[in-house]
């Protein structure tokens, strides 16, 4: 996952000063001598990286931060305050123009994610009430345009092609059927190069000036480290581009161009991709990469992950069943599905603060899941509502049906019998829980442990 090995040298640096009572010039200096290393060896341009630690030098070097009880949480504090301005303080929206459509020119080199990612954003606006269209200008790649139809397919918008003529051409008139037709974003996947060129320039410069779109944004491959930031800063120059969304975030990419892209071109980073899936897609918050990085945890992204994956009226159904003492091993299968659509739950625990460095050694077996589900179905309904019921002869006919032992059976309808208990007494003491406390209220009765990940 990206920035895990930069999280991990900057723990390092913060234990010293955390151990210690004062801190000295020197102390902060050398805390910002490995600082600035880390970031190198994430890959951080070398200018970035050195105005980095020279702003938190200069910040960290003050009598408040000195005289305070506790210094070395005032110097990580201001760490990720700097962190957070370095990557653009805030997050940046998506352009809307004031007389739709708002026009979208996608733009990056071959192998990028382009093509992709156009869909990706388009489908986030969809499941928000837009009504996005794609529109295949890559005439150049072989089978663009029927990727462009796939992943278009897949997100459900609708794709706008002519064939392989001018591409200005077939961009003016996708934006005359937006009109006509009553979409509010049009998307232009450009086409890309394998390097940058002259003549791919000039081709994206035509079509800017056909079509005056609203938004210029450049999709880059973070995995490819000081050169993203290179590409970047071409495209930049050239088009003048409007933001960036930024690739393979959940590969082995070491950070370094989050970290650099917007204080290297000035643009914000306004979209970052997380995953192969076209779900695999957030809108960029600094301040909560940010908290990432330095091993806070991120709950407003997992509270958000949750709003989004989880359905509302199951949530009513299961608040209904807690408070009456009536959940059952029915639910529980519904609120194992429910989690599993917000992915790995080994990266969704990480979005909880304190929690993510205690999962580096602990090997999360995420097909205990699929264990888990088969042993339920292959009870019967009775035996689902009323698990009370399930005797000896019972539960070797319900191993022999999922291919598990006797001894899973137990263990599952132990663990069961400990969530009832806990959600009893949660009731007891009247509280109340919106869907994504559900969810962290289950997570919590289907402890590690228990359950064998």
């Amino acid at each position: 996952m990206a920035f895990e090995g930069l999280a991990d040298k900057l723990e390092e640096a913060f234990k010293k000063l955390k151990s210690k009572g004062n801190l000295t010039e020197s102390d902060v200096k050398e805390a910002m001598r490995e600082v600035r290393l880390a970031l190198l060896e994430a890959d951080v341009n070398y200018k970035v990286a050195k105005d980095f630690t020279n702003n938190v030098t200069q910040r960290a070097i003050g009598a408040q931060v000195m005289e305070s009880l506790t210094p070395g949480q005032m110097v990580i504090k201001i760490v990720n305050e700097e962190l957070t301005n370095l990557m653009g303080g805030t997050k940046t929206r998506l352009a809307t123009a004031a007389h739709p459509p708002t026009i979208v020119m996608m733009c990056g080199l071959q192998g990028s994610g382009k093509t992709t990612h156009t869909a990706k954003i388009a489908k986030m606006l969809k499941s928000q009430g837009h009504r996005p269209l794609l529109v295949a200008c890559d005439i150049y790649r072989p089978a663009a345009i029927k990727q462009l139809q796939v992943v278009g397919q897949q997100a459900e918008v609708p794709v706008f092609e002519m064939g392989q003529i001018n591409p200005s051409t077939i961009a003016k008139e996708a934006v005359k059927l937006a009109k006509d037709q009553g979409y509010d974003y049009v998307f232009l996947d450009t086409a890309g190069r394998l390097h940058i060129d002259e003549e791919l320039m000039n081709e994206l410069k035509a079509l800017k000036s056909e079509v005056h779109p609203h938004e210029i944004l450049l999709v880059v491959d973070s995995m490819t480290g000081q050169d993203a930031v290179n590409v970047a800063t071409s495209f930049n120059e050239a088009l003048g581009i409007d933001g960036l969304v930024l690739t393979k975030l959940d590969g082995d990419t070491r950070g370094g161009a989050a970290l650099s892209a917007r204080a290297v071109t000035g643009k914000p980073i306004k979209f970052i991709g997380i995953g192969e899936k076209l779900d695999d897609l957030d809108v960029f918050h600094p301040d909560r990469m940010a908290s990432r990085i330095l091993g806070m945890g991120d709950v407003l992204s997992l509270i958000e992950k949750a709003e989004q994956t989880l359905d509302e009226k199951k949530a009513v159904e299961l608040e209904k069943k807690l408070r009456e003492n009536k959940f059952d091993l029915n639910d529980l299968i519904d609120q194992i599905d429910q989690i599993r659509k917000m992915g790995s739950i080994k990266d969704t625990l990480k979005l909880i603060p304190g929690i993510g460095k205690k999962l580096d050694n602990i090997d999360i077996d995420e097909r205990q899941f699929d264990r888990t589900k088969a042993i339920v179905q292959s009870m019967t309904k009775a035996e689902r509502e009323k698990p009370e019921i399930i005797n000896p002869s019972r539960k070797r006919r319900i191993a022999a049906g999922c291919g598990q032992q006797v001894e899973d059976v137990n263990k599952l309808l132990a663990q069961f019998r400990q969530m009832q208990q806990m959600f009893k007494q949660m009731n007891s003491k009247g509280k109340k829980h919106r869907k994504h406390k559900n969810m962290m209220a289950f997570r919590n009765g289907m402890d590690m442990n228990g359950f064998n990940f």
